[in-house]
């Protein structure tokens, strides 16, 4: 069995709680929609789902994960398991209009045939609308799972039509512990990714990808490094600006990481609790940087990143914008 499929509702007490409640009560809801932040673990449930739903020999509310039905299941081969993806950026008609002609047909081989649609909340208002009768009256054994974004826009009509399952953010130590065995990284920067992606596995990987915990390290570094009335600080200053600026979509998510730091500063500064130190494997900086900076410093910094996230979201001019939050920030 697929693990990040198998970990998805464990991780999701309510959502568990709820769906095994559904399938105790033999009368399952036409449609469900899974809700909640980006990256929790919203697709992998439903496939889950999906399987146990069919499964011949379930374990509770779980899949067995070893009979052929379940292996097609966990690994996307199953005749019965539909899917459909945003086309671009969003999920359009001619796609729900594909899916509905496909649901016409009997199930191959499964009890329950399952129509997932991930990232409900792009669907465009004529793809919405075209859904809202299958939505209601399903053909037989057929059980819709739609995904949404918890921040994203989805319809009335839509939210009317299924039984809400919620998720939540993943807790930091469980993410941690994913990034530690699936990334190979060390316990305190696991746990600061974690943490700065508040809980999602896929912001997660996006930080990542843009080795913005490394970027971050080298910031803290070369910050305290500079005396901030010395000339060699513009040098390094510009050269760090235009570093931050060339991570382009990955900038918002260094800002954050930065914001995490000095939040973390003024919690250590006013004898906050050691547990809410997100980052941990800056440790080595904190008496320096609580040296260098009063708590006065560390708010009007934490005000320099606010104001350059507000310019960043009006397409200010990119490079500039990280020019004057680095020389905030020194």
């Amino acid at each position: 069995m697929d693990q990040h499929a198998a970990a998805s509702l464990t991780t999701q007490p309510k959502a568990a709680a709820l769906l095994g409640r559904a399938l105790a009560s033999g009368k399952l809801a036409h449609a469900f929609l899974f809700r909640g932040p980006a990256g929790v673990g919203k697709r992998a449930a439903a496939t889950a789902f999906a399987a146990r739903l069919n499964c011949p020999s379930p374990h509770a509310d779980t899949a067995c994960g070893l009979c052929p039905s379940c292996r097609k299941f966990f690994t996307g081969n199953h005749p019965d398991l539909l899917h459909i993806e945003p086309d671009g950026a969003a999920i359009k008609i001619g796609q729900v209009r594909e899916l509905k002609k496909a649901l016409t047909f009997p199930p191959f081989e499964a009890r329950y045939r399952v129509a997932v649609l991930c990232d409900i909340h792009t669907m465009r208002r004529e793809a919405a609308n075209s859904l809202l009768k299958t939505l209601e009256e399903p053909p037989a054994d057929t059980i819709l799972i739609l995904t949404g974004d918890e921040a994203g826009t989805i319809l009335p009509t839509i939210l009317s039509r299924c039984q809400i399952i919620p998720f939540f953010a993943l807790p930091y130590a469980h993410l941690a512990k994913s990034l530690t065995d699936g990334e190979g990284l060390a316990a305190a920067a696991a746990f600061a990714i974690a943490a700065a992606a508040e809980g999602s596995l896929g912001r997660a990987r996006e930080l990542l990808r843009h080795d913005l915990p490394a970027c971050r390290q080298e910031i803290v570094t070369a910050l305290l490094a500079q005396p901030p009335a010395a000339p060699e600080a513009v040098e390094r200053i510009l050269a760090l600006a235009e570093r931050a600026a060339g991570l382009k979509e990955g900038l918002p998510d260094l800002l954050d990481l930065l914001r995490l730091w000095f939040r973390d500063l003024i919690v250590t500064r006013v004898g906050g609790a050691a547990e809410l130190v997100t980052s941990r494997e800056l440790i080595d900086f904190f008496e320096p940087a609580l040296r260098r900076w009063s708590l006065d410093d560390l708010a009007a910094r934490l005000a320099a990143l606010d104001r350059a996230e507000k310019q960043l979201s009006r397409n200010c001019n990119r490079a500039l914008v990280c020019e004057v939050l680095f020389f905030a920030l020194l």
